[in-house]
């Protein structure tokens, strides 16, 4: 299968165009109705959309970005579907593992529970997640590495030791940048941007979590 080669004129065009496309979302996002988190339903459904809207606009965009007008004749190849819905999976599985750090953080900071409350809380909702995720039928033999990959940083997380800012999402940059189905030599100059971007895409979720999130009323609630 040949892998997407560059129809654009470069880092300016592209940096543009993942900026009007995060804006457009910023904007749509502030007119609607926030939703509180203050239940583990709430916080599991908000690290699996969040997660998955952070996969899945990252790499579609940089692909459509590398890609240019050829962008829809690419999607009419069968393997070449084939390969981004796997790279989607192993970006969404990244994905899922920094914001699940990043909220038990906010849960250890802003609740008298202690680290082993969160911890058993953040383990017990990722799980979740994970065993009804399965194996999904275009993912390839990364998945499953990727998959305890996951769950052991939960495991060994030092939930106390996490700070609210970008420390957290070090695993979403890097997975866009290793598993996006792009040519190496263009993957390489393009890497510090790629980065970049999905660290970008984080921060109005990180401003939802924080102003949504009822650390007390989640660690109470039931499972």
């Amino acid at each position: 299968m040949s892998k997407p080669t560059t129809h654009v004129s470069g880092f300016k065009y592209w940096f543009h165009e993942v900026w009007t496309s995060l804006s457009d979302h910023f904007r749509t996002l502030g007119r609607h109705r926030a939703e509180p988190i203050n239940d583990r339903a709430s916080l599991r459904r908000f690290l699996e959309t969040r997660a998955s809207y952070v996969a899945q606009t990252s790499l579609y965009g940089y692909l459509r970005t590398r890609t240019g007008k050829l962008y829809p004749e690419y999607f009419q190849n069968d393997e070449f579907v084939r390969v981004v819905n796997g790279a989607k999976w192993l970006i969404w599985l990244a994905c899922l593992s920094d914001l699940s750090v990043y909220a038990g953080g906010l849960l250890s900071q802003r609740s008298r529970g202690g680290a082993r409350e969160v911890g058993a809380l953040i383990e017990v909702l990722v799980g979740a997640i994970l065993d009804d995720t399965g194996v999904p039928a275009d993912v390839d033999a990364e998945f499953l590495p990727q998959v305890q990959r996951v769950r052991a940083r939960i495991v060994a997380c030092d939930w106390s030791a996490v700070t609210d800012d970008d420390a957290a999402f070090s695993a979403s940059p890097t997975a866009l940048a290793r598993w996006a189905p792009v040519v190496e030599n263009l993957k390489e100059l393009d890497e510090e941007i790629v980065k970049n971007s999905v660290r970008f895409r984080w921060q109005e979720i990180r401003r939802d979590l924080r102003r949504n999130l009822d650390a007390e009323a989640v660690l109470r609630s039931s499972a």
